[in-house]
């Protein structure tokens, strides 16, 4: 077998097993309603602790997210790679501090690349015509149905101010802090039950 034939069985192999792993990070039986509350729960904690995370290390982000129309937190969002790399997460949209509905993303990618990493995304409604467009999609991906812009934070430690006139800003949190200059394109999000 030459070099290019092995390759692409390995790359195939690689997005067969990622695509089963997160099929089974998704399936829920129906009749499991105690795990549903449970896990509601538990995402609900993550994005309080995500949030908090959120304005000790970005200055004005708690007026910016009082301000927005929604926030959606992917507390978790867990992306793996070996030359093609996926990414998925569960997580909430809330209006005016309430949980309204739950939502996964899954993005996929292809090149040179290796490992794995989780990282808290956040995204702010600030128009209702966006907030409007993103729940009424029956699947809504970032940089294709609404520009998403990066939360920028200047040398003063606060956001810049062109940000946050966007309609959809997005923060990255890893364990380090914000991750700036993260592009966000072609993450796809679509509600789910629980």
């Amino acid at each position: 077998m030459n070099v290019i034939n092995l390759r692409a069985v390995c790359t195939s192999a690689v997005f067969v097993a990622c695509s089963v792993a997160f099929v089974g990070c998704t399936t829920t039986l129906p009749a499991d309603r105690a795990g549903s509350t449970s896990s509601r729960a538990s995402i609900d904690a993550q994005i309080d602790a995500s949030l908090s995370k959120l304005y000790v290390s970005v200055a004005g982000s708690r007026d910016l997210v009082a301000r927005s129309k929604a926030v959606l937190v992917f507390p978790s969002v867990v992306s793996a790679s070996l030359g093609v790399g996926a990414e998925y997460g569960r997580g909430a949209l809330r209006v005016n501090g309430r949980t309204q509905a739950y939502y996964s993303t899954t993005a996929g990618s292809v090149g040179f690349q290796a490992g794995a990493q989780s990282r808290a995304v956040i995204y702010l409604f600030n128009t209702e015509e966006a907030l409007n467009k993103f729940r009424n999609s029956k699947g809504w991906t970032a940089g294709a149905d609404a520009t998403v812009a990066a939360a920028n934070v200047g040398a003063n430690g606060s956001i810049d101010t062109i940000t946050i006139r966007q309609p959809v800003v997005s923060f990255v949190l890893t364990n380090l802090g914000l991750e700036a200059g993260v592009s966000l394109q072609g993450a796809k999000i679509s509600e789910v039950q629980m």
